[in-house]
């Protein structure tokens, strides 16, 4: 995933995309959110999972530019 596609997604983004910007594979991410290993925060709506996108930034440090 680029640098222009990260700064592009939403407030939340689903874990096949969160597992997509960390360069891993969907079913290893669903096993480390099973796990509680996600290097990130996720959070649980009811059987969706969503992981916050600022959550994701930090990690890959990235800085969102100024408005």
């Amino acid at each position: 995933m680029t640098l222009e596609e990260l700064l592009a997604l939403p407030p939340t983004v689903n874990v096949t995309t969160a597992a997509r910007a960390l360069g891993i594979g969907v079913h290893k991410a669903y096993s480390l959110i099973k796990t509680g290993s996600f290097p990130v925060q996720t959070l649980s709506l009811g059987s969706t999972v969503r992981v916050p996108t600022a959550a994701l930034w930090r990690l890959l440090g990235v800085t969102p530019p100024a408005q």
